[in-house]
């Protein structure tokens, strides 16, 4: 099938209306492995209870509604339905990177007339598939935004021209190389468990390589899969707690790329480098978060600015 990629780049999309509550914020920490001793984030009624700050990457999926939802008309809003695309199968479809940077804090009850505002801003074909990338803005109300976010998907197997194509005009920021002569600053270790993608997809992502294993036995998984943003809030959380004092506030920018699958009940490792000063008063790291159980790293290239507690120790 023949198309023009070019046309997707630049392409903005509808706005789409989203909205969550504190109920969803609960959700969302446990489903990305918060503990009994986040009390800032899985208890509502603590004086300091907050999102955690990777939050607003569900919304994308979950739209405005409290009900599930089906992913193949959910998943539209990752890229499968710009001009100059070619039809993709949402079945084989997986996420590439994602980032965040927090422009201010998210209200704990959104309200009604906040939009996901979508710009597709890079498109790659292979041999292997078609990679789109799109920024994601969460817009208050009243205009104001809220977080900035980048996302690519790899298509696999999909095609356009069958020629290698690459045109790309906005990206996160990248993660400088980890140093090679000095042990990490900071480790992490924390265990996802056997339900986790249950948990966690009531965030929105109700792809079904999450919880029927045919699906994900038919894929190559093997089964079963944690969803990818299940896995970047555990590496978020690792750096909240390790650098930031546990603060949710202290993580300002957070982005990986997604290098190997995670199954529920694996347990997981984030290391973390100081790399040096960040914007505004930050620390700049850079981080993997590997997959103890099986010796992979999940989570690659991973470029965070935090807020550094006092307290935390190199």
């Amino acid at each position: 099938m023949s198309a023009d990629l070019g046309k997707a780049v630049g392409y903005v999309a509808p706005d789409k209306d989203v909205a969550w509550n504190k109920r969803d914020l609960l959700t969302y920490a446990v489903g990305v492995g918060a503990k009994s001793d986040d009390l800032s984030v899985v208890y509502e009624l603590d004086p300091n209870f907050s999102a955690l700050p990777t939050y607003p990457v569900v919304l994308a999926l979950k739209g405005a509604t409290q009900d599930v939802n089906l992913f193949a008309d959910a998943a539209k809003t990752f890229g499968t339905a710009a001009p100059g695309l070619p039809p993709m199968n949402p079945n084989k479809m997986v996420h590439g990177s994602q980032s965040i940077e927090v422009l201010k804090k998210l209200p704990l009850v959104s309200g009604s007339g906040w939009k996901w505002k979508t710009r597709y801003t890079g498109v790659s074909e292979n041999k292997s598939g078609i990679i789109v990338m799109a920024e994601n803005t969460l817009v208050s109300p009243d205009g104001t935004p809220y977080a900035r976010l980048y996302s690519s998907t790899f298509n696999l197997g999909a095609k356009a021209t069958g020629k290698n194509f690459n045109k790309f005009i906005a990206g996160p920021p990248t993660a400088k190389p980890i140093p090679k002569d000095r042990k990490p600053d900071w480790i992490v270790q924390d265990q996802t468990t056997p339900e986790q993608a249950i948990i966690f997809r009531l965030s929105g992502d109700y792809n079904p390589l999450h919880i029927y294993p045919k699906i994900g036995e038919a894929a190559g998984f093997g089964g079963v899969i944690l969803h990818g943003l299940s896995t970047f809030g555990f590496g978020a959380r690792a750096l909240i707690k390790a650098i930031g004092g546990n603060d949710p506030q202290s993580l300002v920018l957070y982005g990986v790329r997604f290098t190997a699958p995670v199954k529920p009940g694996e347990a997981l490792e984030t290391q973390a480098w100081e790399v040096g000063p960040g914007p505004n008063g930050t620390t700049e790291v850079s981080f993997i978060t590997k997959n103890v159980t099986t010796g992979k790293v999940a989570l690659g290239g991973g470029i965070a600015y935090v807020k550094k507690a006092p307290q935390s120790k190199l």
